[in-house]
């Protein structure tokens, strides 16, 4: 294409409209909970919070403090110190005791110029002190600044949470990985150990593995240990874990599982994996798996390694089938 074929606007002719841009839903206000026994206290700086574009919801005395906050869950509480029915200190040891309500941030409004009082409300776990009457000017900065700590914490939590799942994770199937595997062996050997009950073990393999990824090549080849994967996941049972043991292999651990056990959730498996199927380029196709299984209290490692020897019997054995 030459300069004298891109369209230009201007000049008369027609120009090019850009498309109107997309209007995102604004994000939802936070919301704060002010406690406070003062019907006025409450009003004023509700009224200060709503103008500033927060919304606001209210309790009167500490139990009311707890419970609406419990069903609520805002992102700040603002809090009186001395409250009928529990006082500030009792809800905010109430509230950091549940999962729920520890992280949000709590700030205490007081007309108390006692420093213990202060430092046994930090001690507790508050975040900040506001002395009543409260100016708006310093409850507007205070409450903001409450907030965007609580937001790089959850931001923080929730990274850390993805590390931690990315870690365990296998990036292709979604399964448990390698590294999880090892320490669930220890895990549910240690538990075996101590209760004396059975460990089931099941490695699985797909039979011919390489046939697909040499004919249709390895985005193919990826689909297909995908489909595989979602497969064997959707055969276990509460208490039983599965993850990709490495390259098309998996592994099953089956908590107080005999070996007739681990045999009928390997051939549960098997009949699973025939009946599904996988895209190629030339249609749907299917691929068989072959399983090794071995159960025992303990020794984890002896286990794994007879569930080995089972699996390579099944494949001597044809293939398609459970040792």
């Amino acid at each position: 294409m030459t300069d004298d074929t891109i369209p230009h606007s201007g000049g008369g002719g027609m120009t090019d409209r850009q498309p109107d841009p997309i209007e995102l839903p604004a994000p939802p206000a936070p919301v704060v909970l002010v406690a406070d026994d003062s019907m006025l206290i409450r009003a004023v700086v509700c009224e200060q919070l709503a103008a500033q574009g927060f919304s606001v919801v209210e309790a009167a005395d500490g139990e009311q403090a707890v419970q609406t906050t419990r069903e609520r869950l805002p992102d700040l509480v603002l809090l009186d110190v001395d409250m009928p029915v529990r006082n500030g200190h009792d809800v905010l040891v109430a509230l950091r005791d549940a999962e729920a309500t520890s992280d949000i941030p709590v700030v205490f409004l007081t007309g108390r110029v006692n420093v213990a009082d202060a430092a046994e409300g930090l001690r507790l776990g508050a975040y900040d002190y506001l002395r009543k009457p409260v100016e708006p000017v310093e409850l507007i900065a205070r409450v903001g600044s409450a907030l965007r700590i609580k937001a790089l914490q959850d931001e923080l939590r929730r990274r850390n949470a993805d590390l931690a799942r990315t870690s365990r994770t296998d990036a292709l199937t979604g399964l448990y990985n390698r590294r999880h595997l090892d320490e669930l062996v220890a895990a549910y050997e240690g538990r075996s150990v101590r209760h004396n009950t059975p460990l089931g073990v099941i490695i699985v393999d797909i039979d011919l593995f390489k046939r697909v990824n040499d004919t249709w090549g390895h985005e193919t080849g990826d689909d297909c240990l995908r489909v595989v994967a979602s497969t064997l996941a959707g055969t276990m049972r509460s208490g039983e874990m599965i993850g990709r043991w490495g390259g098309e292999e998996f592994l099953a651990l089956l908590p107080d599982a005999s070996i007739d056990a681990a045999g009928a959730v390997a051939e549960r498996m098997r009949r699973a994996v025939h009946a599904a199927a996988f895209t190629t380029p030339d249609g749907l196709e299917h691929v068989t798996i072959s399983a090794g299984c071995a159960a025992g209290v303990g020794g984890a490692h002896t286990l794994l390694q007879t569930a080995d020897a089972a699996l390579y019997s099944a494949k001597a054995a044809g293939r398609n089938t459970v040792r």
